[in-house]
């Protein structure tokens, strides 16, 4: 038992210094773009939030029976629980969302597919493929090459105002280096985020006649928020995830998390959720 406690106290020091170091990392890596910082931002968070529990902890053990009774009852129960509650809730669902990203990957699949819709993630120096979206295309060049009949491949992605071309024609580009036929290539070139990416994309599938089986490729940790613009327009797709760097998941799972949970419906039942929880704490603090 005093193993496992010891365990799960040092997992919680490290969990902060991992995020903060890989914050760091995305900042060599990635630049200072306010988006590639977010497991910086959390990692910080966690440990000011470790620090003020641990601090918490140390008063009520020295001084708190010093404190007057009516704050011991009121105020400091309150916020004990609501820090709690918002670390433990957070976490836990973060923890269920991530397992079921991953899950979406194990998930067996089809292979005959007619059209695969490749998302764009934006270029470096106007017109270079990076390597996230190298590995979205590395893997649509998978699924085409194993397709008992291949399918039409739909590079999806606009012009950014810092990109000299369209990120669809980039990704043209690399797909005709690895040797696939421009006529099975169908770039989309208007799209300037995943939703439009996904109708954009739909208005060129239902343009062709025949079946539409269609599979989506995207970053692995993006494929759960796709999947759901699928159902919101009514575009029956697979999604597929491809590789994403150690480094960049962190950062990118956060983004997702928050990304899904702004959404007016996900917020609300997030805030419910919390509520309910918390009020279930309190009442067996007083009771």
């Amino acid at each position: 038992m005093i193993v496992i406690i010891m365990a799960f106290l040092l997992s919680i020091l490290i969990v902060p210094f991992f995020l903060i170091y890989n914050g760091f990392v995305m900042m060599r890596k990635e630049g200072r773009h306010l988006s590639q910082l977010l497991s910086l931002g959390l990692g910080i968070a966690i440990l000011a939030g470790e620090a003020i529990l641990a601090a918490g902890v140390l008063y009520y053990a020295y001084v708190g029976n010093k404190t007057p009774f009516l704050i011991q009852r009121t105020i400091w129960p309150v916020l004990g629980a609501v820090f709690c509650m918002t670390v433990i809730y957070g976490s836990v669902s973060f923890l269920i969302f991530m397992i079921y990203t991953l899950f979406l990957q194990i998930i067996p699949r089809k292979k005959d597919f007619d059209y695969v819709i490749i998302h764009g993630s934006g270029l470096l120096e106007g017109d270079r493929v990076p390597k996230l979206l190298q590995d979205r295309l590395d893997k649509a060049i998978e699924v085409y090459r194993q397709d008992p009949t291949p399918p039409k491949l739909i590079p999806s992605g606009g012009q950014g105002s810092d990109e000299s071309i369209p990120e669809a024609e980039a990704m043209k580009r690399y797909l005709l280096s690895k040797g696939i036929p421009e006529e099975d290539i169908l770039p989309e070139e208007r799209s300037t985020t995943t939703l439009e990416n996904l109708r954009y994309s739909q208005e060129i599938i239902n343009s062709f006649p025949g079946r539409k089986y269609t599979a989506l490729v995207s970053s692995n940790y993006h494929v759960y928020r796709a999947l759901r613009y699928c159902r919101e327009i009514r575009l029956k797709c697979t999604g597929i995830g491809s590789h994403v760097t150690f480094y960049y998941w962190p950062n990118a799972m956060i983004r997702e998390y928050i990304a899904i949970h702004a959404e007016k419906k996900h917020l609300i039942l997030f805030v419910l959720g919390w509520l309910c929880c918390l009020a279930l704490l309190l009442a067996m603090i007083y009771i």
